[in-house]
């Protein structure tokens, strides 16, 4: 017989950090925002209590910034925050395919392949598809941390991510920069195919270095 405890359920706070955070993503709360407590809580149904617990999680996610006496604002990252964030997420994920390219498994590598196919897809000429283009390439980026897997790294590069998505949009509106995007995608393939790890790590390197110039 069964006697372990039932599961908690997810607290509210967390519930409303999430809708705060898709708010901020969506461009709904934007970059410098002041962010009404009264009308935020008055919206959701809830009481002041869980809205400011739910701040407090974004502002350790680096998307809110709590100012004294003046309450929370949506984050404005500057150039060299941009840059920094950049940075990390090069080496981090750069080491990540390397491993990817000499260790995964051929249904692994099947697995990112058909990704890939999607974001294809999802950038067709005439049909390209921002959004899903910007979640399919979520996916895969995520499916390569997934095989790499070190759960330290990727607990670091998912808070890293929550910032770079306060300036995804910029990137992707650059002219050209879906296809830039795609081409860089297919070298990423074409080295884990290769099982090539340095030139993995290099085509990855590459990929963010072109999106912080996009982006900036």
């Amino acid at each position: 017989m069964d006697t372990a405890a039932p599961l908690a359920p997810r607290p509210l706070y967390e519930e409303v950090a999430e809708r705060l955070r898709q708010r901020i993503y969506n461009r709904e709360l934007a970059p410098g925002d002041w962010v009404d407590e009264l009308k935020i809580a008055e919206q959701l149904g809830i009481s002041r209590t869980p809205l400011r617990e739910a701040l407090k999680v974004l502002a350790a996610e680096g998307l809110v910034t709590m100012k004294l006496r003046r309450g929370a604002y949506v984050t404005e990252v500057s150039e060299r925050d941009l840059a920094d964030v950049y940075h990390l997420l090069a080496l981090l994920e750069s080491d990540a395919v390397a491993v990817v390219a000499e260790r995964a498994s051929p249904d692994q590598v099947a697995a990112l392949q058909a990704l890939h196919t999607e974001l294809e897809a999802a950038a067709r000429p005439g049909q390209v598809n921002r959004e899903r283009f910007f979640a399919i390439n979520e996916r895969f980026h995520m499916q390569v941390l997934a095989i790499a897997d070190n759960r330290w790294r990727d607990q670091v590069v998912a808070d890293l991510r929550k910032v770079m998505k306060l300036h995804r949009h910029n990137s992707l509106l650059k002219q050209g920069r879906i296809d830039e995007s795609l081409a860089e995608h297919r070298a990423v393939m074409a080295a884990i195919a290769a099982r090539d790890p340095q030139a993995a790590r290099a085509q990855m390197q590459a990929h963010f270095d072109n999106g912080l110039e996009a982006a900036t």
